[in-house]
């Protein structure tokens, strides 16, 4: 009687053991590949740097590509669970399937796609998990004017504004500062481009986009989706110089101006010294061939208003050179007023 209750204890032992398993293995032959995907996917994504861990809210629509780190998880059989990378062929090589493809497909078509292979020659009803843990395949270049220029990475959907601000958005002044314009290299070409107040196709494959109008306009149509091995590149600043007699000579940045003119650069230079020559001012110009041009400007009749007020482009140089006359009587004053000087002091 008690051999019989022992072998009925441990019967009900083992069947409610077999109950609490999740999966059961099949032993069935495996079959090679994955099911067809049933939806197309976007090739675009969410942004993080290159490398660094994934976050946990990582869009199921990211596409995978070869370098991306997979965390793959079958819940409760730690055996065929690991951490793979995606190959450069685009599979990943698991234990029991061999080599499946990967790129190309979410990580929810590649999570279904496990779930069925896996159930179909091996398991009864697995629970697969897929986890991008590192993404390397979808990136995005920020040069030029920000904070942080670099190499990122999609990981959902984001936007031409949300990629700047991952990149620490515009320079500040006391770098590099930003100018009027940005532009967008896209290695396929713009072909479903439309056009918009404040945005330009320059080139079939190359986009410029107007700053200001971007960061401040209600134009939502600047704000142009951003895909993967896009180029966006932040003009800086252009610079134009004044030299010779002011009061404060240097480089004096146009920022979000396509120009100066002459008066508004002597009064950004805090106007003219006493000694400069007036009428023999000149701007000196780079052409595109890389010849030098000289304009001669007429400062006096500027200032009076009886000529043009010419507009300084990008890297121009206005000179106002010494006045001889002027310089030589400056000396003499000062000499004089050096004698006079010394001759009160002598009589007292």
């Amino acid at each position: 009687m008690r051999a019989y209750l022992l072998r009925s204890s441990l019967a009900l032992v083992v069947v409610a053991a077999i109950a609490c398993l999740p999966v059961v293995l099949r032993g069935q032959t495996p079959e090679p590949g994955l099911p067809p995907a049933s939806t197309a996917v976007s090739g675009e994504g969410a942004l993080g740097a290159r490398g660094e861990p994934a976050e946990q809210g990582t869009s199921p629509d990211y596409v995978i590509g070869p370098e991306d780190v997979l965390d793959i998880d079958v819940f409760n059989v730690p055996e065929l669970s690991k951490t793979v990378r995606v190959a450069n062929d685009g599979t990943i090589s698991l234990a029991l399937l061999g080599h499946v493809q990967a790129a190309g497909l979410s990580t929810k078509q590649l999570r279904e796609g496990l779930e069925w292979q896996y159930g179909r020659s091996y398991l009864e009803k697995p629970q697969v998990s897929v986890f991008v843990k590192e993404f390397h395949a979808q990136p995005v270049s920020v040069i030029g004017a920000v904070e942080r220029p670099g190499l990122y990475q999609l990981t959902g959907p984001r936007t031409l504004i949300e990629i700047l601000s991952m990149a620490g958005g515009l320079a500040k002044r006391s770098s590099a500062v930003p100018g009027r314009t940005l532009y967008v290299t896209r290695k396929g070409g713009f072909s479903d481009f439309e056009p918009a107040d404040g945005m330009r196709l320059v080139a079939p494959d190359k986009l410029e986009i107007n700053i200001q109008k971007l960061l401040y306009s209600h134009e939502d149509a600047l704000n142009i989706p951003i895909q993967p091995l896009d180029i966006i590149s932040v003009s800086k600043a252009d610079i134009v110089y004044v030299v010779g007699e002011v009061r404060r000579p240097g480089g004096f940045v146009l920022e979000d101006r396509e120009s100066l003119t002459v008066l508004q650069a002597l009064a950004m230079a805090e106007g003219l010294t006493g000694t400069a020559s007036r009428g023999s001012a000149r701007i000196i110009r780079r052409s595109q061939d890389g010849s030098r041009v000289e304009i001669p400007v007429n400062l006096s009749k500027v200032l009076k208003g009886k000529s043009q007020d010419i507009e300084l482009a990008a890297n121009d140089i206005l000179f106002v050179p010494t006045s001889s006359g002027k310089a030589a009587a400056k000396r003499g004053a000062e000499a004089a007023i050096g004698t006079i000087s010394g001759i009160l002091i002598y009589r007292r």
